[in-house]
């Protein structure tokens, strides 16, 4: 029985070998495979067989079940019988030579049978292929392949046959005409010679330690013979490449002599082959093997050829790697092999080929020969030793090589030899300073982009592989610390290292610490005896210098730093301490900013005060000397870096003030006047820094110096000091004046205020007053800034206020001129704001300026910045920021002057000042002038001091002014509008007696208001002027309200109409807050609204229209409402206008909304109609009465005025809106309205959209909002209830999720709400029975129902409509009975019986030809049963079971997910308690549950279905009608029931909520514990399976064999015949046809797992 019917298995597999689908083939592949795993005898005896019985199987076929035998083979090798064994081979090898011609994949998995056979059973294979491989008859091509590959698998195992095969190889030969069978040999010899090579080589492990080289010898060379003279020519590449593959290690096999007979002409012929073959990897390799073999028998030949094996090797060399071809690669790699075979036998004549190699031109050449010399110095170095310094002084012209491929071959070079010694050689340091300048290379002037012909570089770049050699070489070579220090610091000073710097100086500090370490002798710098060494002076200034731009270079400020703080004892032996401490807070500072964080200026004080720390703690006036020389000798090394030259100013400064000698000061100071250059702006600036700094110490000396040098012959034109042109001479005199004048302005601001006052005037303006006259910009801007200087100077002293500045009004009249004379259509220099600098720090020092003084100086500063034009998009920052900067000098000078005169009429007069600009057309203008307003404001405010109570009698002017700018075009002009009433207002109640610090609410509230104005819309801007108006209004006093409306007035002839119109907003503001003009104004207001509605827009009118309505229905409301509900629909924007004027008073609002409440109800909602020409469905076309009545009752609740209105008749609004919405879902318009519609869509369309369920949706959500329920219609937008209101297939879910809103956000308005309702139950339209059931039945799933006593009349009510005659009320009221359940839990068992017995009724609901009402039965039972009392549920859960069974496998998604859901509940029910007959269904839902886990999501295409889907998602607790879902709830719950405890757990832990689940696993995992607690339910299980075999989802069709494997792979054999496996073995064979090929797939898998059962 075994026998047959693993045979049985094996041909229904075997059958399904030809499926058409490749997956498939290859599962039944491992399914065969799987087979031979428990049964390899049988398994590969049922194969064997079918192949022999199937001879016209295709090949492809036969392949497949060759690598199935092949798989079974290897892995049973050791379990195969020799008698089975035996039948492999013949089988194998006759399908390998079946064929004459090539099947590559067919024979070569025959091929591979008989290698898998071989590895055991060689002799028996070997004597198969042996009779194919007789004398005289070339054999099959596999046959030679089998063997090679034999040789290859099976070393020990078939070199004791090579001689024999080789005797009858070697006249084969000579048969083969073939390439292919050429091929073939060349690999069979190649093999054949490996395997030799390794068995020789472990002669201790081999079977017969006896074999020797010499065997093979003869056999070998014959072949060699027939392989290099005969095959080696032909003009196939492939069968060359074979046979150069294959003499490679047949060359060590040749007898000695003979290889060295034959190397003068081998070697010629394998090179030869570079020619003829672009991919040379197996030529290279071969020819190593070669050289290898001729280099162990000590060739004298060998010397013959090595021109030629050089020049072609070379060539090889020389070929450009392309990183995309690794064989390119690899091919190098053989090169360099054969270069250092070369390099050990011959190293004389390798030198002497490659050295003059690198004298040439050519990049690759040269790049290719240092590839070699870096390569054999590496691998020949006991070679290469005595050779150093040929290899150092060939060096001489790559050195000079710019390629960038040249210099990296290079610096890895200089790698190689930095490892080896060659450094420590003459000529050493040549090869060091050429790694420094590569270090130095700017990577902005690497090549990086190539033309199109070049190669690609490698990614590192020339600079990046030396800094990385550079530093590995001082790191990690030890022999180098010699040679490196104290040699690299030479490198420190010259210019031309500055890119080096950072890589240098971590070097240096590596090697210092090193040589630290040994001994403070080693580490000191002997400079006597290192003359090119750079003094300890020229390295402090360098690396000083280099710190102040701390981030460029890779950080070399840092390295810089730390460099001289490992230096110290070599730079100053008194500074290590000081330095210990200080260097390590800078570097710290450094650590915690970043390149954009750091501030330059705060970094270069820094560095300056750690220079004078320095000079300090040296205390050695001939080093400060010395170092101040170095320091200006070094300038015009920076000449091209003007921030580091800068700096170094400062430094030469510093140094200076610290310097005792003051003969040595001043003739340094002299040297800097004449040296420096004068025509560059920025070391101008630096030099007068450094005098500036210098003074500090000695003012006397440096005034003195700029006296003399001011008197010196370079001032005279007529010198020709500079150029003998006088254009250029007065040009350069010029600069030298500005550097002058700059560096008095520096003295002024540095040196001690206690000394400069008195020199102030006599030295310093003296000198600065004789060149005012200049039109050159450049003196004029040292000009200004120097007279900044003095005056901030003279502020900034203690003695200030005694002091008497003379010449002050002299001083800011010239500065007046330089403003003046600037164009005011453009700003380029800083000119005028550096004059109005000047001007800001004299205004406040003695004598004051006069009256007419101060206004020419406000008018020219005013009119030299206010009417510049803003930039032009685009242009750059530099000019934004000259613009601000100059802005805000403006404020500071303006402010200086009001500082002057700090009282209401000293404000009023700069206001005055400011008013036409204030007003300007421009709008740059006005935001300006109201930026400056403000800021006078806020710092009139800042320092007010009132020391009685007086009036603020200008209020009025002044926030009329100000306030309808509050509406201007411009968001920034707004902004500081606001900002000056705040300020206005404070002022006043100032001037009241409040206390500075005091903050009223109302005013405070502008600072939220100015926040709204950046960016706003119309209605949100002249709303916040509204309010705006308001707080003045509270605030203003009453006889200020005439002056203030007045000015306002005026502003209604504003040209920004934004701010007229502002204006008029202001006006009635305050006219309703403070008056009752409006009110007698009555009749003109009806005659405006009668003519102006159509001619303007204005507000004002607008205003005074909603007004006229408001009084006119006041008096006449029916009337009114009557009018307006005539106008044409849809309303246009007046007409809305004028609905929303009626909800200005409560009383009246009411009013209008009854009548209209009135008129809604009055006709009937819709007419039915049927559509012409068309089937018997009727259409329904909306009433125009209701219609329009619908529209007004949202426009007077879109006021927010209408909420009491609405509060009053909250409930009547609510439900006949509500009732309203659903008798308009999918109504239409009348034909008329509809072409109406179509015809203004193209022109001004209405204020809204007509649709009649939109207008009542809009309605409803106008109650809510007005009625206090913003959340509501909050809570409906979130969740897309409104949407789904106004739609067919959403209506219900929308009644439902707006039930739910209210009972959550609107509780208290229910009970009169569901009165309301309750009253329309009996309503004559379907529609309003389901929308008020839907809406009734969703309040029970709030808590609300019970808490307001409502849930008995609701329960009633809903009961009462159990037999509706529409289904939908029907579903809708079990729904509502299910709700319990969510609202008033703990009333479920109270009401349990009538619940139970209502919704299983509608399990049997037969009036539902969609089973709907069924399925909202399934899901509300579920929600009861938990709540239900025991008792209650036992007599029905076996009903309940029984009666949902048929729906776990219905059509619909919907009633499958929600009776497996059920399902699971009923589980949890018995959970502790289950009867043996629930637990039959337990056990008969198991399959079914575990197959629909892989059921599909099918799409909803009915509208009842979508609604019944809608429905369920919200209901049930998966959140969706997912049917997998529903299966892991239901399998969790029944694994109890199932009374084992590994099971229940092993559901638990893979079918949790949100867990992924791999199916495989857990059916897997499922079934082991089935059958290993309850094995006896196999048979029931399988065949429960065996009905879904046939299922219509493909997924389901997939897993039912599926768990059918798992069950077979599990179960004990004894439990077989539980089984019928001849009905499960035709039902999976019939799986095998399966239009799937999924399922297919499973078919065959399960398959052979029936094995268990043979």
């Amino acid at each position: 029985m075994t026998e047959s019917y693993v045979k049985k298995l094996s041909a229904i597999l075997l059958d399904a070998i030809t499926d058409k689908d490749p997956l498939v083939r290859e599962q039944v592949c491992g399914a065969l495979c799987a087979l031979g795993e428990a049964q390899p005898e049988e398994a590969l005896s049922a194969c064997e067989e079918y192949l022999w019985q199937h001879e016209k199987l295709a090949h492809p076929y036969r392949t497949m079940i060759l690598r199935a035998m092949e798989t079974v083979v290897s892995g049973h090798i050791s379990e195969l019988r020799k008698d089975k064994a035996r039948a492999i081979i013949l089988l194998a090898s006759s399908e390998m030579t079946r064929a004459k011609e090539l099947v590559c994949d067919w024979q070569q998995a025959a091929s591979n049978v008989l290698v898998a056979v071989g590895k055991r059973f060689i002799s028996q294979v070997m004597e198969e292929l042996l009779s194919k491989f007789q004398p005289g008859a070339l054999p099959h091509y596999f046959v030679v392949q089998t063997l090679a590959s034999l040789a290859a698998s099976n070393v020990f195992g078939m070199v004791p046959f090579l001689t024999s095969i080789l005797s009858t190889m070697l006249p084969m030969l000579g048969m083969a005409k073939h390439d292919t069978m050429r091929v073939a040999f060349c690999c069979v010899l190649q093999h054949f010679s490996e395997s030799t090579l390794e068995y020789l080589a472990n002669l201790d492990q081999a079977p017969d330690p006896t074999v020797r080289k010499d065997t093979f010898a003869t056999d070998i060379f014959s072949a060699y013979d027939i392989l290099f003279n005969h095959w080696l020519p032909s003009r196939e590449a492939k069968l060359r490449l074979a046979v150069v593959e294959a003499l490679g290690p047949m060359s060590h096999l040749l007898p000695s002599e003979k290889l060295e007979e034959q190397l003068p002409k081998l070697l010629p012929g394998v090179l030869a082959l570079y020619k003829k073959h672009a991919e040379t990897f197996h030529v290279s390799k071969s020819l190593g093997q070669i050289l290898e073999a001729a280099v162990t028998v000590g060739s004298r030949t060998l010397e013959a050829q090595l021109d030629s094996l050089l020049a072609a090797l070379h060539a090889q060399i020389c070929v450009p790697v392309e990183s995309s071809s690794p064989l390119v690669v690899s091919n190098q790699k053989e090169v360099l092999r054969c270069f250092t075979v070369l390099a050990s036998c011959a190293p004389d004549r390798l030198l002497a080929f490659l050295l003059p190699k690198l004298d040439t031109n050519n990049e690759r050449t040269r790049v290719g020969t240092l590839q070699v010399v870096r390569h054999v110095i590496n691998s020949a170095a006991s070679q290469m030793e005595v050779k150093k310094p040929f290899i150092l002084s060939s060096m001489r012209l790559p050195l000079l090589d710019t390629n960038s491929k040249v210099k990296r071959a290079v610096v890895q070079v200089i790698s190689a030899m930095a490892h080896h010694g060659y450094l420590e050689q003459p000529g050493g340091e040549a090869m060091v300073e050429y790694i420094v300048q590569q270090c130095a290379l700017p990577p902005e002037m690497e090549p990086w982009k190539l033309g199109p012909d070049s190669e690609d570089l490698a990614t590192d770049s020339v600079r990046a592989i030396s800094i990385s050699t550079l530093y590995l070489v001082s790191t990690t070579v030890d022999r180098m610390s010699d040679v490196l220090w104290p040699y690299l610091l030479k490198f420190l000073t010259p210019v031309r290292f500055t890119g080096a710097l950072t890589p240098l100086c971590k070097s240096l500090v590596h090697l210092a610490q090193k040589r630290q370490e040994v001994g403070a002798d080693a580490f000191l710098v002997q400079y006597d005896s290192n003359v090119t060494l750079p003094s300890p002076y020229a390295i402090t200034t360098r690396l000083l210098t280099v710190s102040s731009n701390p981030y460029l270079g890779d950080g070399r400020g840092a390295a810089a730093l730390r460099l001289l703080n490992v230096l110290h004892h070599s730079i100053h032996p008194s500074l290590g301490q000081r330095w210990a401490t200080t260097i390590p807070l800078l570097l710290e500072h450094l650590d915690g900013c970043t390149e954009e964080t750091l501030s330059q200026k705060e970094w270069e004080e820094k560095l300056l005060a750690f220079l004078r720390d320095t000079l300090a703690a040296a205390s050695d006036n001939t080093w400060t000397c010395q170092l101040s020389l170095e320091m200006c000798r070094q300038l015009s090394c920076y000449d091209a870096e003007p921030q580091e030259k800068n700096f170094l100013y400062k430094c030469i400064g510093t140094t200076l003030g610290a310097a005792s000698s003051k003969d040595m000061v001043r003739k340094q100071l002299q040297e800097l006047l004449e040296t420096a250059r004068h025509q560059e702006e920025t070391e101008r600036e630096g030099l007068a820094c450094c005098f500036g700094i210098c003074a500090i110490s000695h003012l006397d000396d440096v005034l003195a110096q700029l006296e003399n040098f001011m008197r010196s012959d370079v001032f005279r034109k007529s010198t020709g000091i500079f150029n003998i042109f006088k254009d250029r001479s007065e040009n350069e005199v010029e600069k030298l004046k500005s550097t002058v004048i700059l560096c008095y302005g520096h003295v002024a601001a540095q040196a001690p205020r206690e000394l400069v006052l008195a020199k102030v005037e006599s030295d310093i303006l003296r000198n600065i007053f004789q060149y005012f006259s200049t039109k050159d910009p450049a003196l004029k801007l040292c000009l200004i800034q120097s007279v900044c200087m003095a005056s901030q100077a003279i502020c900034s002293s203690a003695q200030a206020s005694s002091f008497h500045f003379s010449r002050k009004a002299e001083l800011v009249a010239q500065m007046m001129e330089f403003i003046k004379a600037e164009p005011q259509d453009s700003l380029r220099t800083p000119i005028r704001k550096k004059a109005m600098l000047a001007c800001t720090y004299l205004v406040p020092l003695d004598p004051a300026l006069d009256e007419q003084v101060q206004v020419d100086m406000i008018h020219s500063c005013l009119h030299s910045v206010l009417p510049v034009p803003p930039e032009p998009e685009g242009e750059g920052d530099h000019q934004e920021s000259l613009y601000l900067d100059t802005m805000h000098t403006l404020e500071e000078v303006l402010t200086s002057l009001l500082r002057r005169n700090m009282t209401p009429q000293g404000l009023q007069t700069m206001v005055e000042h400011l008013s036409p600009w204030i007003k300007s057309p421009r709008g740059h203008e006005r935001v300006r002038a109201l930026g400056l307003s403000a800021c006078l404001l806020q710092y009139f405010l800042e320092h007010l001091h009132v020391s009685a109570l007086v009036p603020f009698h200008n209020l009025g002017v002044l926030i009329g002014l100000f306030s309808p700018r509050c509406a201007d075009l411009w968001p920034a002009t707004r902004q500081e509008a606001v900002s000056c009433v705040y300020a206005l207002l404070y002022l006043h109640l100032g001037y009241e007696g409040f206390s500075r610090d005091y903050r009223d609410d109302a005013i405070e509230r502008l600072l939220t208001l100015k926040e709204g104005l950046a960016h706003p819309d119309p209605a949100i801007l002249f709303h916040t002027c509204h309010s705006i108006a308001q707080i003045i209004a509270k605030r203003l006093p009453p006889e200020q309200l005439i002056s203030l409306l007045l000015t306002m007035f005026e502003g209604l002839g504003d040209p920004d109409k934004n701010c007229s119109r502002a204006a008029t907003v202001m006006i009635n503001c305050l006219l309703k807050e403070r008056g009752n003009m409006l009110l007698e104004k009555v009749p003109e207001i009806v005659s405006v609204l009668r003519s102006k509605l159509q001619e303007t827009r204005e507000e004002y009118v607008l205003q005074a229209a909603r007004h006229s309505v408001y009084l006119l229905a006041s008096q006449h409301c029916a009337a009114v409402v009557s009018s307006l509900l005539g106008s044409p629909l849809p309303f246009d924007s007046h007409t809305c206008i004028l609905w929303r004027a009626l909800a200005v008073e409560p009383g009246l609002t009411t009013q209008v909304l009854g009548l209209l409440l009135e008129k809604m109800s009055r006709d009937v909602p819709f007419k039915e109609t049927r559509a012409f020409l068309l089937s018997s469905s009727p259409g329904r076309v909306a009433t125009l009465l209701p219609l329009a009545a619908t529209c007004a009752l949202y426009e007077v609740m879109s006021v927010l005025a209408s909420g009491p209105a609405v509060l009053e008749l909250y409930p009547q609004l609510f439900t006949a809106l509500l009732l309203r919405v659903g008798c308009t879902v999918g109504v239409v318009l009348p034909r008329t309205l509809q072409a109406k519609e179509r015809r203004s869509a193209g022109s001004a369309p209405a204020p809204r959209s007509l649709e009649p369920c939109s207008s009542a949706v809009d309605a409803l959500q106008a109650v809510l909002l007005r009625g206090g329920n913003e959340e509501v219609v909050q809570r409906m937008e979130l969740e897309g209830g409104w949407r789904l209101l106004g739609t067919s297939a959403g209506h219900e879910e929308g009644v439902a999720r707006l039930a739910s809103a209210m009972a959550k956000f609107a509780g208290p308005r229910l009970p009169l709400v569901m009165k309301e309702l309750v009253c329309t139950q009996s309503s004559a339209y379907e529609i309003q029975r389901v929308t008020s059931t839907g809406f009734l039945a969703e309040l029970l799933s709030s808590s609300v129902a019970d808490d307001l006593l409502l849930l008995e009349p609701l329960l009633h009510n809903l009961a009462a409509r159990q037999k509706d005659p529409c289904a939908s009320v029907r579903r809708l009221v079990l729904r509502g009975l299910a709700n319990i359940a969510s609202g008033s839990p703990d009333k479920v068992r109270a009401h349990g019986p009538q619940l139970l017995t209502a919704v299983i009724g509608g399990l049997d609901d037969r009036d539902d030809p969609h089973s709907l009402v069924a399925l909202e039965a399934m899901v509300g039972l579920a929600r009861l049963l938990d709540l239900a009392e025991p008792q209650d549920l036992r007599p029905l859960l076996l009903h309940v079971a029984i009666r949902i069974r048929p729906f776990f496998d219905s059509e619909k998604m919907e009633l499958r997910s929600a009776s497996i859901r059920l399902f699971g509940h009923l589980n949890k029910a018995c959970h502790g308690g289950c009867a043996d007959t629930f637990l039959e269904q337990v056990v008969g839902g198991l399959v079914p549950l575990l197959l629909h886990l892989r059921d599909p999501q099918a799409p909803v295409t009915s509208v009842s279905l979508q609604r019944a889907r809608v429905g369920q998602a919200r209901l049930t607790q998966g959140g969706s009608p997912d049917v997998p879902q529903a299966c892991r709830f239901a399998l969790r719950m029944s694994g109890p029931n199932l009374k084992c405890e590994q099971l229940a757990a092993a559901l638990q832990q893979h079918l949790q909520d949100g867990r992924g689940l791999h199916f495989g696993e857990f059916l897997n995992c499922t079934c082991k514990l089935l059958m290993h607690h309850f094995p006896d339910l196999l048979g029931r299980l399988v065949s429960t399976s065996l009905f879904y075999f046939k299922s219509s989802w493909e997924d389901v069709r997939a897993a039912a064999p599926m768990l059918t494997g798992f069950l077979v792979l599990h179960v004990e054999a004894e439990h077989r015949p539980q089984v019928d496996l001849e009905q499960l073995t035709t039902a999976l064979q019939l799986l095998l046809k399966d239009p799937a090929p999924l399922v297919r797939m499973k078919a065959a898998e399960t398959l052979g797992r029936l094995v268990k059962f043979a």
